[in-house]
């Protein structure tokens, strides 16, 4: 599909009622960890944001990825959207991934178009409700890494990341600690496991009932 073409799908996609939980359960880990979906019941959860990016370049259409550095935390060294925390001077979730997006690859917010919002997850590990954003630039962004939070930026054509063969299941280790099973998108040889899949479980759902 040209570059415009799926704007269009994205944009048309995004007026329908979103399916929530029966998208994002499409990529969970096995056990289904139920307090992500009780979000009646969280307590005081943190509030962050994410943005899921299209944009054009050599005939393609693409979607930035970020490897997380290694470190001693719930998230080292996993694959995510660019994305954090909401911080006070936000006016809304939206600024949040903007500006997250801004700090972490550098992409200049002013040039990004939102198209819509997925559903809200919840991430149990970190205590995160999560809204991601859809959005898109007309140009080819100038990537200018955060080498402190981003390890690398793993650029997706979107004709790859709709391909059923990229879905795939298998063990996970957490933290060099313990294993769990679970569904995951294989992207560039990386396991885009967890919180992400889930949200691109989601969007996977709307992009083929649209």
């Amino acid at each position: 599909m040209e570059f415009q073409e799926i704007i269009q799908k994205l944009e048309k996609m995004l007026t329908q009622p979103l399916p929530g939980r029966v998208g994002q359960m499409m990529m969970s880990p096995q056990p289904v960890d139920e307090t992500r979906f009780a979000e009646g019941a969280l307590k005081n959860p943190r509030k962050g944001a994410v943005l899921m990016l299209f944009y054009p370049e050599d005939n393609q259409t693409l979607v930035p990825f970020i490897k997380r550095p290694s470190y001693d935390g719930v998230h080292s060294g996993q694959i995510a959207f660019p994305g954090g925390k909401w911080e006070e001077q936000d006016v809304d979730l939206s600024m949040t991934a903007l500006r997250e997006a801004e700090e972490e690859i550098g992409i200049d917010p002013k040039k990004v178009r939102l198209v819509g919002k997925l559903s809200d997850l919840f991430i149990p590990p970190s205590n995160f409700l999560v809204s991601p954003f859809i959005g898109f630039m007309e140009e080819t962004p100038l990537f200018k890494p955060d080498p402190y939070e981003v390890d690398r930026i793993i650029n997706c054509p979107v004709n790859q990341l709709t391909d059923v063969s990229i879905r795939k299941e298998g063990k996970i280790t957490v933290r060099e600690q313990y294993q769990l099973k679970a569904p995951y998108f294989d992207i560039e040889n990386e396991m885009v496991w967890g919180a992400t899949a889930m949200m691109l479980g989601e969007f996977m759902y709307l992009w083929e009932n649209s």
